[in-house]
């Protein structure tokens, strides 16, 4: 992209170049291209290219198998690292701190 810029006669000198070189790089930052894909991306293009050359018996298979390993998985985690101690909160009632912080304030006259 760079030496499109520079092939296209955009440069940093001068104000209304370097305006000019600013709007042209914020349009191709704003553009998706399609030869830049995320991760995810390209991890979801090889799961839809995975799936053409593979039955729907395979795919479940496989499916299954890597729920297996998923849930041996979270049960080692478990294991090593045990949550002791359980996180319960309410929302169904209202604050107190809020009341008890307007009784303890000190009213200056």
């Amino acid at each position: 992209k760079q030496k499109w810029l520079k092939e296209n006669g955009y440069k940093n000198v001068g104000w209304d170049n370097v305006t000019q070189l600013y709007q042209k790089i914020n349009e191709l930052l704003a553009d998706p291209n399609e030869d830049e894909l995320s991760l995810e991306e390209l991890f979801l293009q090889a799961d839809r290219i995975g799936q053409k050359y593979q039955t729907r018996e395979e795919i479940n298979h496989f499916r299954q198998q890597l729920a297996t390993e998923v849930n041996s998985i979270s049960e080692k985690l478990d294991k090593q690292f045990p949550e002791e101690v359980v996180e319960v909160v309410d929302f169904s009632q209202k604050s107190r701190s809020s009341s008890h912080s307007r009784r303890s304030r000190k009213k200056y006259r």
